[in-house]
């Protein structure tokens, strides 16, 4: 009799995010704002049977393990709402076991477990986690500190044996605002940095791209407080990010240069804290190894100083390091601790969505008198329709397989183009994607060609550095170079995805570069597109000039304007 238990892991938070795994087996994961298509959807009453439940496989049967994971909102003042959810809508095995992980206990467990590493040194660092009265994992200062302060950041020594936490900053509730500003960490530095700049939710990769029009010393801005693991707020920091008008981007107020230096000084002020506790981190551990998780490890820029500016050999940051990792991590400490199973998952790739139906793609083509739809034969033939198109300075949308579970499109939701055309990044922005002009576009190109266009420390199969562009071949690769010389570049292995591979390889023997544009798929304001509903929806809602979604080829009966 198989007794191979079947774990839910429900991160109930922001970025909320579900994951069934049986055994070291992960079924799926997903975001909820992938199935409600509402950006950053935070965890509600409802969501298992509303959202979960009717659109993911399953969940009806009999669950061994649920596990889930709160942070400091005030969604945790629900759990009795929670619970009769649960026990109403999932099918609990007799023997069910049931917990609940403190915030960055979920993320120790979604990046140390499935890494490369049976021994690293980890650093978790957010916007804030739980409470000290709700930590669920052991922690020396816990005893004497109020246990309304919450978690910023947390150290550990790792191994396959024994995990144990070095030391974590905390603040107060109100740490953002306290007299001096040494109790709020690092992640709530970037966030308050974003606020002043972009306001609204999860902007701060605007303020990564913008970092780089900017100039660090045009306002004097002086190094963040840190301390050991501890990291504050200068007041000459405090004072500035008050002034909310002189740099909310886009007002009437604001000149495009301060917004600019002000992102400049918080990226550097940023990457220089953030390396000084790797560093002390490592003196701590003395670990060859690093992992890395929270919001910030979403930082490209930072990541890339992580690999080369510190005495660490390797540094492994997850597809999905920010609060929708932690539904992973919950589920992996219920296979690990309370199943007492070891865990062979390993991140080797983020295509980890439910796989669609043909008929669902079929179903979503049917009737689309506006669309010419072909069905090339085969792989090959899709591809080599895909890189006429291509050639010819069409832009296309890619749809193919399981949607990736983190915020970077590794070329399952992504849109495609050609890199040589210095035009074609603006008309992105501009036409498809409506965003800032200013927003960099990536790069995909097979692993072993990497070095010869990037100066690259390794694979990178996730996007998640940004590494210089080599150059002598920047000139030749104007759309995915930013104006610091840098692409966040995704690797395609041997192993990994083989249209890709076939793409690239085609893309090179036609034009002599193995270098693609890739950039998500999504509309303005939009999450990535899950179904092949969203994706022809999409298709049509923008200017793009094909959809490839296997075995399909989608083009318009009226062909949008070409890239000028």
């Amino acid at each position: 009799m198989d007794d191979t238990p079947f774990v839910l892991g429900i991160n109930r938070t922001q970025d909320a995010s579900i994951c069934l795994m049986q055994g070291s087996h992960l079924a799926w994961a997903i975001q909820k704002e992938r199935l409600t298509r509402h950006k950053h959807h935070w965890g509600k009453p409802g969501d298992l049977r509303d959202h979960y439940a009717p659109r993911l496989p399953g969940l009806e049967r009999p669950i061994d393990i649920v596990v889930e994971c709160f942070s400091s909102d005030e969604e945790i003042g629900s759990l009795p709402v929670y619970d009769d959810e649960l026990a109403a809508t999932l099918v609990l095995a007799r023997d069910s076991r049931r917990a609940r992980i403190s915030h960055h206990l979920a993320h120790l467990y979604s990046v140390f477990h499935p890494s490369p590493f049976d021994e690293a040194a980890v650093m978790v660092i957010d916007g804030q986690g739980s409470p000290v009265s709700d930590f669920t994992e052991h922690w020396s200062g816990a005893a004497s500190t109020p246990g309304d302060w919450r978690e910023v950041s947390s150290f550990y020594s790792a191994s396959r044996k024994e995990i144990r936490c070095i030391g974590k900053q905390v603040r107060p509730p109100d740490g953002a605002r306290h007299v001096d500003g040494r109790l709020v960490g690092l992640g709530m530095f970037y966030f308050l940095l974003t606020q002043a700049i972009f306001p609204g939710e999860g902007n701060e990769g605007n303020v990564m791209g913008l970092a780089p029009y900017g100039d660090p010393a045009a306002l004097g801005l002086p190094p963040l407080d840190v301390e050991g693991m501890a990291v504050g707020i200068p007041s000459a920091w405090r004072s500035l990010l008050r002034e909310r008008s002189r740099f909310r981007f886009g007002s009437a107020e604001a000149r495009f240069t301060d917004c600019a230096n002000l992102a400049a000084a918080g990226q550097r002020a940023f990457e220089v804290a953030l390396l000084a506790l790797a560093h002390w981190l490592y003196r701590q551990t003395g670990a060859e190894h690093l992992c890395f998780a929270g919001g910030t490890a979403l930082n490209c820029s930072a990541n890339e100083r992580l690999l080369r500016e510190t005495p660490f050999r390797r540094v492994f940051l997850p597809p999905a390091p920010s609060d929708a990792g932690t539904a992973l991590g919950c589920a992996i400490y219920g296979l690990t601790e309370l199943a007492g199973r070891p865990c062979d998952f390993r991140w080797s790739a983020d295509y980890l969505g439910p796989p669609p139906q043909l008929s669902d793609i079929e179903a979503a083509l049917d009737g689309a008198t506006d669309l010419v739809v072909e069905r090339p034969r085969g792989r090959d033939a899709l591809c080599a329709r895909m890189l006429d198109l291509l050639c010819t300075g069409r832009v296309i949308g890619l749809y193919q397989g399981r949607s990736e579970f983190g915020p970077r499109a590794l070329g399952h939701r992504s849109i495609l183009a050609d890199p040589r055309r210095d035009r074609i990044r603006d008309w992105i922005n501009a036409r498809v994607k409506q965003r800032e002009w200013f927003r960099p576009l990536a790069p995909v190109v097979p692993e072993e060609r990497a070095a010869v266009y990037f100066d690259v420390a390794g694979p990178s199969p996730f996007m998640q550095f940004a590494a210089p562009v080599r150059p002598e071949v920047a000139p030749m690769l104007p759309a995915i170079t930013h104006v610091d010389g840098t692409a966040r570049l995704q690797t395609v292995g041997p192993a990994d995805d083989p249209l890709l591979r076939v793409l690239l390889a085609g893309f090179e023997v036609r034009t002599g570069v193995p270098v693609l544009l890739n950039t998500s798929f999504n509309g303005k304001d939009e999450p990535i597109v899950e179904s092949p509903f969203e994706a022809v929806a999409a298709f049509r809602q923008m200017p793009l000039h094909a959809l490839a979604i296997p075995p399909f080829l989608v083009t318009k009966r009226s062909e949008p304007e070409l890239p000028v």
